[in-house]
């Protein structure tokens, strides 16, 4: 359902995603991971066609990004890092004007918002306008927005994100449902445990290329570790986290 091909972008000298290749098949949950400014955000602002590659080739649920872009975004939900919403609008009309742009039938899309403004526990906020939303409700809009069209690919960048406990644990076994239904799922965060957790594959990324692509287990026997933030921390940091500590202790300690 995802394929990517020999892809990287460059921004003038700087390579941010350096000729990276994967797939993803149906009813796939992978995460994807990597220390800042690795090339995570990068890669899925480029398979939904929010940046152009510098150069290779994106496929998506059969699309063509080249010559299919508008049907290739059509079947991806997309959750980016940062929460952009049109603030002057409540969270009804944000949620009609999604379904309208997918060309989902208005009665649909009025059962859809009052089914998940329920689940999501935003009934007192349906008719309130955006700007008024804590962090946390914005997350929660940015979801229902994902999932409102059916979307058979699901990217998602950090989506627990200034969620509470409840609704991060019901988020946790939706996808995990999702992923049994039939739906790709490429999942992006720094949050190592709930990757490990709910993606029996991991993809890790380190200064633009891909440095890892294996199932969980795969990599605590390649790495000789047995959680995922340690077998991370081996394979990304170049310099150890005791020598990193040590350093540390000394500038913090040091007085002349």
């Amino acid at each position: 359902m995802i394929e990517v091909i020999h892809l990287t972008k460059e921004y003038g000298q700087k390579i941010a995603v350096d000729n990276i290749s994967f797939s993803i098949g149906k009813g796939e949950m992978v995460g994807y991971l990597g220390p800042n400014v690795a090339g995570k955000s990068t890669t899925l602002k480029m398979l939904v066609g929010l940046l152009e590659p510098t150069l290779g080739d994106i496929n998506v649920a059969g699309f063509n990004a080249k010559t299919h872009q508008l049907e290739l975004k059509r079947s991806i939900g997309y959750i980016p890092e940062e929460a952009q919403l049109y603030e002057h609008l409540t969270l009804v009309e944000h949620l009609q004007l999604m379904g309208r742009l997918y060309h989902i039938e208005e009665q649909l899309i009025t059962r859809k918002i009052i089914e998940f403004t329920k689940l999501f526990e935003m009934e007192e906020q349906a008719l309130q306008r955006i700007s008024s939303f804590s962090q946390g409700m914005r997350q929660k809009c940015l979801i229902m927005g994902a999932l409102l069209h059916n979307p058979d690919v699901l990217l998602f960048d950090e989506p627990f994100t200034n969620l509470d406990v409840t609704t991060v644990t019901f988020l946790k076994a939706l996808l995990k449902r999702m992923a049994e239904l039939g739906k790709t799922i490429l999942y992006c965060t720094h949050i190592l445990e709930v990757a490990e957790t709910l993606c029996p594959r991991i993809l890790i990324i380190n200064e633009g290329k891909i440095i890892a692509d294996a199932p969980v287990e795969e990599l605590r026997q390649l790495t000789n570790q047995k959680a995922l933030n340690e077998i991370f921390v081996q394979l990304t940091e170049t310099t150890g986290i005791e020598d990193k500590t040590n350093e540390a202790i000394r500038i913090v300690t040091e007085t002349s």
